[in-house]
């Protein structure tokens, strides 16, 4: 499962959209927050996540899954790129940065990238 973590709804749901008609199996959440809380970690493959939201940063949450030892990969999209905020990300092990609006074969790399060529859940 693709997990989509975004505060801004229609990024969220376009985000959504497009991991799903790739044949992905995709759940957005509104924050980090709300993916710890609702235990979406687990079923996780890849999270897609903002950086600046209310609570929990995505670089946050990028720190926090590090922290616990999980090699989830994280892709980051913001409408705020900030040379420091990418070099941290990156540093990471992020396998993606990029910036809204986001062009879809940007994402459709990365998302390639992070899961190695595994196969969608679905048949595209």
């Amino acid at each position: 499962m693709i997990s989509i973590i975004d505060d801004d709804e229609s990024v969220r749901e376009a985000t959504k959209g497009l991991v799903r008609s790739l044949g992905y199996e995709a759940t957005a959440y509104r924050s980090a927050d709300d993916f710890l809380r609702e235990g979406g970690l687990d079923q996780t493959s890849c999270v897609i996540t903002d950086i600046q939201m209310p609570g929990l940063s995505g670089l946050d949450l990028q720190d926090r899954l590090n922290a616990e030892g999980r090699a989830t990969p994280v892709i980051f999209i913001t409408a705020y790129p900030e040379e420091r905020a990418k070099t941290r990300a990156m540093k990471a092990g992020a396998v993606g940065f990029l910036t809204k609006p986001f062009d879809d074969e940007n994402l459709i790399i990365c998302l390639d990238n992070a899961l190695g060529g595994q196969a969608p859940t679905q048949p595209r």
